[in-house]
């Protein structure tokens, strides 16, 4: 899977970060905090991208992997989900150690990027048992913090490698769904995958508004 981003490099003081992002914009993707849950919505092409974003991040300890998400689009959906702040995508490995406290100013300092093509496995499904992931001695989660209108989700490489297949099935079965049915999966606290971080709801929406909307939105 060839997957074009753009790296960009911040300066704040002696440290520097290198923040990778999609080369395209991703219009038909928002994500939304529900306050109890979150929920993503994307099209075929947004979970494609997001899935090979999120294997990056688990082949990428060093970098900051930015999505941005917070478009005023809205899926076309016959019962909507209760409005909530919209939110970009920050996906980091733990060793990074990054404060998302800072990521305000690092957004403001990134340098112009240069394009990048990034050559990706395809996700699939994990071989791990999964009676093994609550075991007390499981370290691969997945954590959340929300700043400067971004959810940073922090884990070890496994646990990225091992929960990109959720939006990469999202891209296969999505579009067969049609009708008044429709395609969705979650990272779910049972899973084991999720530390201090609330569910994600992930749900295929192939037609969207045709006109921007407004959208409560985080800074």
């Amino acid at each position: 899977m060839k997957l074009p981003v753009v790296i960009h490099r911040a300066r704040t003081g002696a440290d520097e970060f290198r923040v990778v992002r999609p080369a395209r914009p991703l219009p038909r993707a928002v994500l939304v905090d529900h306050d109890r849950y979150l929920g993503a919505y994307l099209d075929q092409e947004a979970a494609r991208s997001i899935a090979a974003l999120w294997t990056l991040a688990a082949r990428s300890p060093r970098s900051l992997i930015h999505i941005p998400l917070r478009t005023p689009r809205s899926p076309d959906r016959a019962v909507p989900d209760p409005a909530g702040a919209r939110l970009d995508l920050v996906l980091l490995h733990h060793s990074l150690q990054f404060a998302p406290s800072r990521w305000k100013e690092v957004r403001a300092r990134l340098a112009p990027g240069r394009p990048h093509t990034a050559n990706l496995p395809e996700a699939n499904p994990p071989a791990t048992a999964p009676g093994t992931r609550h075991h007390r001695e499981n370290r691969d989660l997945l954590h959340e913090h929300v700043r400067a209108g971004t959810l940073f989700m922090t884990g070890s490489a496994k646990v990225f490698h091992e929960t990109a297949h959720l939006f990469l099935a999202i891209a296969h079965q999505g579009p067969t769904h049609t009708g008044t049915h429709h395609y969705c999966t979650q990272l779910h606290a049972n899973a084991g995958i999720l530390g201090k971080a609330r569910e994600i709801h992930i749900e295929y929406c192939a037609e969207w508004t045709d006109e921007e909307t407004p959208a409560t939105t985080a800074t």
